[in-house]
């Protein structure tokens, strides 16, 4: 039997959906599974789609919005049951929470579902703070970590604060401070691709930054800044790298041998 779910800010729910986004299924799958996981732990039951794909993301933010709208439809209809739709990445969320409303518009056909499931949305960390409201028990080494934060997790969602409420209560890491916190890393979706050189540039004074605390990890809640910070530092031959917020925290709820 899992272990009893201390109540949040809201009535605690017995299944959510996930929506797993593109980065974790294609390059980080580890992050969505420990995600679910630690939800699993609090006995909630996690509902995964098979037939999600994207949240048109890319192609919004790069001008197509037909194409854009085409690809999110397809997940609209996924999310039928009245259930809390979890997603691991602030960007994801807050293109599914705020920019479906308008990539729809009014006048779709799918307007009222999409409204009724932006009221749904909730960004992993931002469930297990404001809904869960969990207590972590650390069970992990002690450690020094650097956590990046994106520019949708900070400026879109808010959830930069979630992540860091969640690390403050491993009382075994100690998370220490950058001097860009608050600046791109570079990646922005397809504004790396669009623009390498300005993004390289920004992710390398990134890389530098976090690499300058002294920490043993970098930790992130958005799989596309990390790999874009981890390849920037592993092109410069550093050994430092980051992983996702859902990874570390399921490492140091471990029990250990």
């Amino acid at each position: 039997m899992p272990p009893p779910t201390p109540k949040g800010t809201g009535s605690h729910p017995g299944t959510v959906y996930f929506f797993g986004t593109c980065l974790v299924d294609l390059f980080d799958p580890l992050a969505g599974l420990s995600a679910m996981e630690i939800l699993e732990q609090r006995g909630i039951r996690v509902v995964f789609p098979d037939s999600q794909s994207c949240c048109g993301q890319p192609a919004y933010t790069s001008g197509y919005p037909a194409e854009a709208l085409k690809v999110a439809a397809q997940q609209v209809v996924l999310f039928e049951e009245d259930w809390p739709i979890i997603v691991p990445s602030g960007s994801c969320a807050g293109m599914m929470k705020h920019h479906w409303l308008r990539l729809f518009g009014k006048d779709h056909p799918l307007y009222d579902k999409v409204q009724a499931i932006a009221g749904r949305i909730y960004e992993f960390t931002e469930f297990l703070v404001k809904v869960l409201d969990v207590r972590l028990d650390d069970r992990g080494a002690p450690c020094k970590i650097v956590l990046h934060t994106s520019c949708s997790a900070r400026r879109e969602m808010g959830v930069h604060l979630t992540s860091k409420a969640l690390l403050a209560q491993l009382d075994k890491v100690e998370v220490l401070q950058q001097e860009r916190e608050a600046e791109c890393c570079g990646f922005g979706g397809t504004f790396s691709v669009r623009q390498p050189e300005l993004s390289a540039a920004m992710a390398g004074d990134k890389a530098q930054a976090l690499e300058a605390t002294g920490a043993e990890l970098l930790v992130s809640a958005d799989c596309g800044c990390l790999s874009n910070i981890n390849g920037t530092l592993a092109k410069s031959g550093s050994k430092f790298q980051g992983q996702h917020i859902a990874t570390f925290l399921k490492s140091r709820l471990e029990p250990k041998a």
